[in-house]
């Protein structure tokens, strides 16, 4: 806030670094390359620009200013023009990702119409990955179809302005269900296996959340490893592209509560300034120190400090302790897509960074 109108300590993030690089040895252990995704946490992006040499997802020109070294890029084209590709490749980015056939032919026809030996890009072409969920819809607008891939990784092989061609897919977040990962791509791609460089597998590894626990999660990193055994054995290279299972372990959202009255709990900030994917995801978070079901505690239910009715952070959470006005609620795993909204003109909260010498 700019001007402190309550006796309460302002709500903040706070972000272990210790933990952040942490995540990523994991990760990194995974596959050839690693490239987060900007889009999950900006603050976590900059601190791994400044201190590794892992690649950036961008997917808007606001992002892609927030990097300076732009070779670092892997952008996501959506709807461009020839302007906007030379703006790309005056700011030095000269990696890509397309995910249809009309971003890929203005791409092709700028880039053999300029003529320019010297301006080689990398080129990922996205591929839609079969869903089993009944909520699919919005995710199959993303990608091509297996068959166009195929003609367009023979179509772009022999092109002089290609440096590296690669295919990336991607699961949805927090999908631990679809991770057949190996055999689903062999069936598919197998044939142009060998006719590529890159294969980038994307994110959706798991993170813990209330609501959403990841028991299956070395079955995840059994089924990626097996993939990188696979690509690599035809030379190919794999990269992973995690965004919420870097964002979200180093960094947690404390709180402090406002009011209490028939066990609802008022804290100091709200769903839509700290983690809209309680409403988005129906993701809830853990809450430090909270205890399991069936033992001996106090039940609250945890709210934001807004009149809306979704501004919900637990419905049910059992501490050990009563809660008092001022007392300190510490929200786990609360790094990734903590964006924050207009409404309510609610504050953008400031994080604090800890365990500066890792």
């Amino acid at each position: 806030m700019s001007e402190k109108c309550s006796e309460l300590p302002d709500p903040y993030f706070l972000l272990s670094r210790k933990v952040l690089f942490e995540q990523l040895d994991r990760v990194r252990e995974l596959a050839d390359y690693v490239s987060y995704s900007f889009k999950t946490n900006e603050i976590v992006g900059r601190i791994l620009e400044k201190e590794t040499d892992v690649w950036f997802g961008v997917h808007t020109f606001g992002s892609l200013e927030k990097i300076e070294d732009k070779s670092r890029i892997w952008y996501f084209a959506q709807g461009w023009d020839g302007s906007e590709i030379d703006y790309l490749l005056n700011k030095g980015v000269r990696s890509f990702v397309v995910d249809n056939k009309n971003d890929l032919n203005v791409l092709a026809e700028h880039l053999e119409r300029k003529r320019m030996p010297d301006q080689k890009v990398n080129l990922l072409l996205r591929m839609r990955l079969k869903e089993h969920t009944l909520q699919t819809g919005k995710y199959f607008v993303y990608g091509m179809r297996s068959e166009d891939v195929e003609d367009s990784i023979r179509r772009f092989r022999e092109k002089s302005y290609i440096d590296k061609l690669g295919i990336h897919v991607h699961r949805k977040t927090q999908n631990v269900s679809e991770w057949d990962l190996k055999d689903e791509l062999s069936e598919v791609i197998g044939d142009i296996i060998e006719d590529i460089d890159y294969l980038n597998i994307g994110g959706g590894i798991p993170v813990r959340y209330k609501n959403y626990r990841v028991e299956i999660l070395e079955n995840v990193l059994k089924q990626i490893k097996e993939t990188r055994e696979w690509v690599n054995s035809k030379g190919v290279k794999m990269i992973v592209e995690p965004g919420r299972y870097l964002a979200a372990p180093p960094i947690k959202l404390v709180a402090f509560v406002k009011n209490i009255y028939d066990n609802n709990v008022i804290i100091n900030c709200s769903v839509y300034n700290t983690f809209m994917d309680t409403i988005v995801l129906n993701l809830r978070l853990l809450v430090e120190n909270e205890l399991e079901d069936g033992e001996e505690g106090y039940e609250y239910l945890i709210k934001g400090e807004t009149p809306d009715s979704y501004d919900i952070f637990r419905y049910r959470v059992r501490l050990p302790s009563k809660l008092r006005r001022g007392d300190k609620i510490v929200f786990l795993n609360a790094g990734a897509y903590n964006y924050h909204t207009e409404f309510c003109n609610l504050p953008k909260l400031k994080t604090v960074i800890v365990d500066l010498n890792r």
